[in-house]
């Protein structure tokens, strides 16, 4: 029976690498900003494009205090004549999150992105907070998405007093006739 099985994991796979190489994923555009330098400091924030189908992203941030109380309250927009709302909009206990992973839309938002930061402890938060050479990658999206281009916006609490916001805008675009 597992003489069976392996070619057709072989035939999944081999689908799998032929749709990603189909799929453009990548950043467009990224804006922060923060409302209280007192507690949270951007140092930088650039975009570089490496390739067409590429564009990394780098991020650097202190916390200038301990936060132990951590909202996020993530809304995901769609392009269409400007951005829209779509589909989600939800908040969400960063500190409770970073001990047990309950928030599916996040759990594939921090999946994607976990492996180029250091934000990845429990609470308390503090100091610097660095993304470094972050580019999104197709195959670590959990579910299908629909090509177009989207913002992410994420609205961070300290305290319950609203200190930074950062919007991530991408493009997903599928282009099956890239195949062959």
């Amino acid at each position: 029976m597992r003489n069976n099985l392996i070619p057709l994991f072989g035939a999944v796979f081999a689908v799998n690498f032929m749709f990603n190489d189909a799929v453009v994923f990548r950043f467009t555009n990224f804006e922060c900003k923060s409302y209280n330098e007192s507690w949270f400091v951007f140092h930088y924030y650039r975009l570089k494009a490496v390739s067409r189908d590429r564009v990394l992203l780098n991020v650097n941030g202190t916390i200038l205090h301990p936060a132990n109380d951590i909202q996020l309250r993530g809304k995901m927009f769609k392009k269409a004549s400007g951005f829209k709302p779509w589909v989600l909009d939800s908040t969400v206990d960063g500190c409770r999150y970073m001990r047990k992973r309950y928030d599916p839309f996040l759990n594939i938002v921090f999946n994607i992105f976990k492996d180029f930061s250091n934000i990845n402890h429990t609470c308390p938060f503090f100091g610097p907070q660095v993304v470094k050479d972050f580019y999104l990658r197709s195959e670590r999206l959990a579910l299908p998405f629909p090509s177009g281009e989207y913002m992410l916006a994420l609205l961070w609490y300290f305290d319950k007093k609203r200190i930074f916001d950062t919007n991530v805008s991408f493009l997903y675009q599928e282009d099956l006739l890239r195949m062959t």
